[in-house]
């Protein structure tokens, strides 16, 4: 579990780490407009942590993710890239399932394979 429904609020966000593969996985879980969604805590452009505070990844008005080091900026509903050096990449998204009252992520893979992926 990494978080409680109701935890956050619109435009906030919450850290948490995913073991994959043996490795830890730095994730987001944010709150836009009322629909939770998680990424990976790395930009498309050069592969580093997007925040630029601790835990801070909206832009002032809440609208867009957006990363710290060249500005990159991010749709939170899709993780695309609208705006700067990696227009059109995509944020790689972290699967979420919400049951009982908590919220659970898993490792992209492991969804994939749960799912009858590859």
């Amino acid at each position: 579990m990494v978080a409680r429904t109701g935890e956050l609020a619109h435009g906030t966000t919450k850290k948490f780490l995913l073991r994959c593969r043996g490795k830890a996985v730095e994730a987001v879980l944010l709150n836009y407009e009322g629909s939770i969604y998680a990424y990976v805590n790395r930009c498309c452009h050069i592969p580093i942590s997007m925040d630029w505070v601790d835990n801070q990844f909206f832009t002032e008005d809440k609208r867009y993710l957006i990363c710290a080091n060249h500005g990159a900026t991010y749709e939170p509903a899709t993780g695309e890239c609208v705006w700067g050096p990696c227009f059109g990449a995509f944020l790689q998204g972290i699967p979420l399932e919400i049951s009982g009252g908590k919220i659970l992520a898993f490792c992209p893979e492991e969804e994939e394979k749960k799912r009858g992926g590859a």
